[in-house]
């Protein structure tokens, strides 16, 4: 077993890499130097399992590294080091902290409208089926969206929307799915969340709890056997889908395989209605990485800074053959599972506390903090926004619906693959 020691105090500028020089787990948010730890030069056995201690600490399940250390005791858990400042190309192009925030921030911003006017279309009786919202978890999705390339693959669960558009995704896919236009991507055979373009990446969602994971794997593992290499796949799912079978088999596939793998999981407290103390009873759901000997990312949901960061990170030591990586994050989705659901069960202490924060409020403040946007820029952007979003729906409004009578549907998309495919088949008027 190796040992990593700790440095001396002040030579921290952060969690994560400064420079050449290792920031520690210990390193709270804020570059504040957990006293214990530095004071005592502790040192912190080191295997393939990671779990930083910052995150636990600042999300109150601790009050210090030494409790979360003496928490563990002598057990299994152990930690090693994780870059999160992403490496360069991480986030795609070479851009500067600034750029990178200030373009999250407006993909986040357009996400957060264009949910808002589904649910305002869906009361309206204009959308039929269920309308899903993001709210509370923009911040986590569009460093997804973010930290993938062209020709990488995604696979977004139901509060992704920003992550989708990060992604590539059009506005007028989105409305096109939801209004149940013929000229959108699923040709209005299926609609809301179910949408996707498969040749550029955007995997179609199943909505089964952790499906996408194995999908994602057969496709990284068919790019592989094609000799394809500098991809990734990313995976969303929520904290509900690791209870499923579907999780364990496609993790522990892809940990043995070792695919360039991130797996991303909005720890949102809630699977539906049931509370996380009704689903595991491990400290973190990042602790489950051990289990599978893959590498454990935490990180604050509702800090988009954060999110940036370890998402490049992430996605960096996948892309260069450092195997799948799981990232954690915790947050609470401030919505209704759906907008059928008014989340009655949802406790006031969870709302009022650091994980029900609004990721879109705080990265606002950070822009008008730091100067980079003044109110004034911020609103002209959700003007565009709006403007963009209320032409895609008047477009959409004025498109055909599908018409079943003109559809040659089959219920594989390789009809050689369909029995009797080349026999006549009757028409409207032979039915």
């Amino acid at each position: 077993m190796r040992f990593l020691r700790a440095p001396p105090a002040g030579t921290a500028s952060g969690c994560g890499f400064s420079g050449n020089r290792a920031s520690p787990a210990w390193v709270l948010p804020g570059g504040r130097v957990d006293p214990w730890l530095a004071g005592n030069r502790t040192t912190v056995p080191v295997t393939e399992a990671t779990h930083s201690l910052s995150p636990a600490i600042a999300s109150g399940q601790f009050s210090s590294a030494k409790e979360s250390l003496r928490g563990w005791g002598n057990s299994a858990y152990s930690f090693r080091m994780v870059q999160t400042v992403p490496e360069p190309g991480a986030l795609g192009d070479i851009f500067t902290e600034r750029e990178a925030y200030l373009k999250a921030y407006r993909l986040m911003l357009l996400a957060r409208l264009l949910d808002d006017k589904f649910a305002s279309l869906y009361r309206a009786g204009k959308i039929h089926g269920g309308v899903f919202l993001g709210r509370g978890q923009e911040a986590l999705s569009v460093a997804v969206g973010l930290a993938l390339r062209k020709g990488d693959v995604f696979a977004p669960l139901i509060r992704d929307q920003a992550g989708r558009l990060a992604f590539g995704e059009s506005v007028l896919d989105a409305v096109r799915t939801y209004l149940g236009s013929a000229l959108g991507p699923m040709r209005g055979r299926d609609g809301n969340v179910h949408r996707g373009r498969p040749r550029e990446g955007l995997l179609t969602m199943i909505s089964h709890l952790g499906a996408m994971i194995s999908v994602v794997n057969g496709v990284l593992l068919a790019r592989r056997f094609k000799g394809v290499t500098d991809t990734v796949g990313a995976a969303c799912i929520g904290d509900g889908a690791t209870s499923t079978g579907a999780f364990h088999e496609a993790l522990n596939q892809a940990a043995v395989e070792k695919l360039p793998l991130v797996l991303i999981v909005a720890d949102n407290q809630y699977a539906y209605s049931t509370p996380n103390s009704r689903q595991f009873v491990c400290r973190s759901l990042a602790d489950k990485a051990a289990g599978y000997g893959v590498t454990a990312h935490a990180v604050d949901g509702t800090d988009l800074a954060a999110c940036l960061q370890v998402l490049g990170a992430a996605s960096a030591h996948a892309r260069t053959g450092h195997g799948p990586q799981l990232v954690v994050a915790q947050l609470l989705r401030l919505c209704g599972h759906g907008e059928h659901d008014d989340a009655g069960y949802v406790a006031s202490k969870l709302k009022s506390s650091p994980l029900g924060r609004d990721c879109l409020k705080l990265a606002e403040e950070v822009l008008l903090g730091k100067e980079w946007a003044d109110a004034a820029k911020i609103a002209a952007w959700r003007c565009e926004a709006v403007q963009q979003i209320d032409e895609a729906v008047a477009t959409v409004q004025r498109e055909p619906t599908p018409d079943p009578f003109a559809e040659n549907w089959v219920a594989c998309a390789s009809t050689h693959l369909v029995e009797l495919h080349d026999e006549p088949q009757p028409g409207p008027v032979d039915i």
